[in-house]
């Protein structure tokens, strides 16, 4: 695949990223995908290896990596679209978000630096439609079935798209104003802009998809009713209940979910809000309480809105530096320390640290209270414990807290009590182990099933949570 040296002559390029200073200003993409002879370079830099881990391993999907890699090294673009178009629905979203564990199980990362497959990924999708490539499949026969698809994020885009290409009558329902689930009110612009949701959209409304919004089922619409609708009922409605710190002040004004932050920040870039609304952090300092993604995003928001200040402390101890482009891991996912680009903007971040109580004035937040802790392993157990270490305790003052630790499972709404569905010890909805809940013709998959994870696995489990509807009703 590729050239048979490629990898020995190109060295690895990623898409040049705007200056920061101009990026604060924005909520604009950070960086746009490279085409032309450079993107071809990077195809060339694919092995010709026996087992290609990126596919086989790193990529929930099975992209056919190797593939689209050697047709972009050969220019053939339109070959690249179709290998790709064959297992994701959705390149132009994981071609921008997706961490990339494709990269990490590349059989370049054992002692060099990987392809740059996410890069050539979001290359071949955006050329496409440039190209006018990508073009409404609606099915070519009708089966007669109808399904009720719960949730638009990326496993209920995924699924609907599927099954209406199979034949069948496909509504999806969102109790947002907006189809895209997170996608849309979660991850800001600066990393995803909307227009690339509303592409898509507009090719599944052509195929003949029927979006519902603002409808909130269970309430809006009773389980009843949409037994009696619809032959199928697939859930996919996320991971939507966020954990909680649960220490003294939690309740004090200026202490806000993460999700709640970035939602009406994505609503005011979009105008369906004013910007009156939002929870600013304006001339405010800063605390973000969570090292993941959502925290990171939470601080690029902090820093585009004009904060004064912003920290992010996570309670975990803080992973190993490495400098090094190759994976220390191979072909796992390395525990290693990161810097997003909203670090890159400014940010100060420390680790191993509890929360204790949030004290406040007049009723909002105004000191958060913490403590230094220290991990150990108990070797008969497994496990870690944590442990406050004596003498650490420190305050911060701050004007805003941002709790973004997570999500613990899904929703335990109006609609999944009434259906009847079972959950998990997590307190997930449980599934047969071919997505079938415990009630009889309605399914579910994507985070309301796996809990919080990555995009590229609700693709993954939309995609295949699809074929076993397809499949029960063809039964």
């Amino acid at each position: 695949m590729g050239k048979s040296d490629g990898f020995l002559e190109y060295k690895r390029s990623l898409s040049p990223r705007r200056p920061i200073p101009e990026r604060l200003k924005d909520y604009q993409e950070i960086s746009k995908p490279l085409l032309g002879d450079e993107i071809r370079k990077q195809g060339a830099r694919c092995m010709d290896c026996g087992i290609p881990f990126c596919h086989a391993l790193g990529c929930p999907v099975c992209n056919l990596i190797p593939e689209w890699n050697d047709a972009v090294y050969r220019a053939q673009w339109h070959e690249a679209f179709e290998r790709l178009s064959l297992t994701n629905n959705l390149p132009e979203v994981t071609g921008r978000v997706c961490p990339a564990p494709c990269e990490t199980a590349c059989t370049l990362a054992i002692n060099c630096a990987p392809v740059t497959i996410e890069q050539i990924e979001l290359s071949i999708i955006e050329k496409a439609f440039a190209e006018g490539w990508v073009k409404p499949r609606p099915p070519a026969e009708e089966t007669g079935k109808k399904i009720a698809v719960v949730g638009s994020g990326p496993a209920g885009l995924v699924a609907a798209q599927q099954l209406r290409r199979a034949g069948h009558s496909v509504t999806l329902f969102e109790k947002s104003s907006k189809i895209g689930g997170l996608l849309r009110f979660g991850i800001p612009d600066f990393k995803l802009e909307k227009w690339v949701l509303d592409r898509r959209i507009e090719q599944m409304k052509a195929e003949g998809v029927r979006f519902k919004v603002n409808v909130d089922v269970g309430v809006s619409i009773s389980a009843e009713e949409l037994q009696k609708d619809f032959d199928v009922i697939l859930l996919t409605m996320g991971a939507g209940v966020p954990r909680d710190l649960k220490v003294p002040g939690h309740e004090l004004s200026g202490v806000h979910y993460a999700m709640e932050f970035l939602t009406l920040s994505n609503k005011a870039i979009s105008g369906e809000i004013k910007t009156d609304q939002l929870i600013s952090a304006k001339g405010k300092t800063v605390l973000v309480i969570g090292g993941g993604d959502t925290g990171s995003d939470c601080v690029g928001t902090s820093n585009r809105q004009g904060a004064k200040k912003v920290y992010q402390f996570e309670i975990l101890p803080k992973p190993r530096e490495w400098k090094e482009p190759w994976n220390p891991s191979w072909p796992d996912w390395p525990s290693i320390l990161r810097t997003s680009t909203s670090h890159e903007e400014g940010c100060e971040r420390d680790w191993s640290i509890t929360t204790k109580k949030i004290t406040g004035k007049n009723e909002k937040v105004h000191e958060v209270h913490c403590a230094r802790v220290e991990w150990e392993f108990d070797k008969t157990t497994g496990q870690y414990s944590m442990k406050e270490i004596p003498g650490s305790a420190f305050v911060l003052q701050v004007d805003l807290v941002l709790l973004a630790m997570g999500f613990v499972h899904v929703e335990h709404s109006k609609l999944l009590v009434d259906l009847g569905v079972q959950f998990d010890a997590r307190g997930n909805i449980q599934t047969n182990g071919a997505y079938m809940s415990t009630v009889p013709g309605a399914f579910a998959a994507g985070d309301a099933v796996r809990g919080a994870s990555l995009v590229v696995w609700s693709i993954s489990q939309g995609r295949q949570a699809a074929q076993a509807v397809h499949s029960h009703l063809r039964s």
